[in-house]
C-alpha cells in the first residue's frame, strides 16, 4: 500500500511540474514568514525622509508611504496571512469532519437536520455575514481565524459526510457495528483512517480559500489593525498610492496570488495521488 502511494506521489508530481513549483513556492513563503527575524529591519520603523522609495539595493521591495521597508512588512505581513490560513483550515476542517462524519455515520432524521442546517449556512451571503461578526468581534488575528473557520467548514462537512456514509456500508464497519463496538469508536479507528486522504486534499484546497478570505477581510479594513501587517491590509493601504507608488499594491498582490495558485495546483495533484482513478 506505501509502495503504490509513494508511486502515485512521484508520478503524480513528475507529471505536473506546476504542482513541484508551487510545492517549493510555498515552502519557500513559509520559511521566509518563520524566519522573517533573520532580515535586520523593523517592518514597524517610521521614517519620515524615506517615504515611497521605489525598490532599490537598499530597500529591496521599496517603502510604504510612512518610510517603513516594504521587504520587512511583506516577510512579517506573510506570517499574519499564512498563520490566518493554516489556523482556519485547522478549525474548519475539525468542524466539518465531526458534523460530516456523525451526519454520515448516524443518518436518519439527526443527517437531515444536519444537512438542512448546512444547506441554509451556505445559501447565506458569506461575506455580509463575515461583516456583521467583524462588528460583534475585537480585530485581531483570533477573531478573524475564527470568523473564517466557522464559515468555511460546511463544504468539508459535504465531503466527509459522502465519504463516510460509502464507508459506512463496507464489510470491517459492519462487522465493527455488529462486535458492539461503540459509535465514536467505529468513527475514529475505522472510517476516518479511510477517508482521511480526501480530507487531506479538502483541507488544501481551504487553506487557498482561507488566505483570500482573510486579504479580502483585511482589504476592507476588518481584518488585523495597524501596525500589524498583513498582505491584505498592505493591498487595502496601497489602493490610495497607484499611480505614485504602484509596487506597494504589486508585491502584496504577487505574493497572495502565488500562494493561493501553489495550494490549488498542490490540492489538485493530491487529489490525482490519493483519487487516481
Amino acid at each position: 500500500m506505501k509502495e503504490n502511494l509513494w508511486k502515485n506521489i512521484k508520478l503524480g508530481f513528475r507529471t505536473n511540474k506546476l504542482a513541484v513549483a508551487g510545492a517549493i513556492a510555498i515552502v519557500i513563503l513559509t520559511l521566509a514568514a518563520v524566519f522573517a527575524f533573520l532580515y535586520p529591519v523593523d517592518p514597524n520603523k517610521i521614517s519620515v525622509t524615506e517615504r515611497w522609495l521605489w525598490p532599490s539595493a537598499g530597500h529591496p521591495f521599496g517603502t510604504d508611504d510612512m518610510g517603513r521597508d516594504y521587504l520587512a512588512r511583506c516577510l512579517y505581513g506573510g506570517r499574519a496571512s499564512l498563520a490566518a490560513g493554516f489556523m482556519a483550515m485547522i478549525l474548519s476542517t475539525s468542524i466539518g469532519i465531526i458534523v460530516g462524519s456523525v451526519s454520515g455515520f448516524i443518518g436518519g432524521k439527526l443527517d437531515a437536520v444536519l444537512m438542512r442546517i448546512v444547506d441554509a449556512l451556505m445559501s447565506l451571503p458569506t461575506f455580509l455575514i463575515m461583516v456583521v461578526m467583524n462588528a460583534y468581534l475585537k480585530p485581531g488575528l483570533q477573531n478573524v481565524v475564527l470568523i473564517i473557520g466557522f464559515l468555511t467548514w460546511m463544504n468539508i462537512a459535504r465531503i466527509v459526510r459522502g465519504e463516510t456514509m460509502s464507508v459506512n456500508e463496507r464489510e470491517y464497519v459492519v462487522y465493527a457495528k455488529i462486535s458492539g463496538q461503540k459509535k465514536l469508536a467505529v468513527i475514529v479507528k475505522h472510517i476516518l483512517p479511510n477517508i482521511m486522504p480526501t480530507i487531506i486534499v479538502a483541507a488544501t484546497m481551504n487553506i487557498a480559500n482561507a488566505i483570500l478570505m482573510e486579504s479580502a477581510l483585511s482589504f476592507f479594513g476588518m481584518g488585523l489593525r495597524p501596525p500589524t501587517a498583513s498582505w491584505g491590509s498592505m493591498l487595502s493601504n496601497a489602493q490610495g498610492y497607484i499611480a505614485t507608488a504602484p509596487y506597494m499594491a504589486f508585491f502584496p498582490g504577487l505574493l497572495i496570488l502565488i500562494t493561493v495558485i501553489s495550494f490549488n495546483y498542490l490540492g489538485e495533484v493530491l487529489r490525482k495521488i490519493f483519487e487516481p482513478k
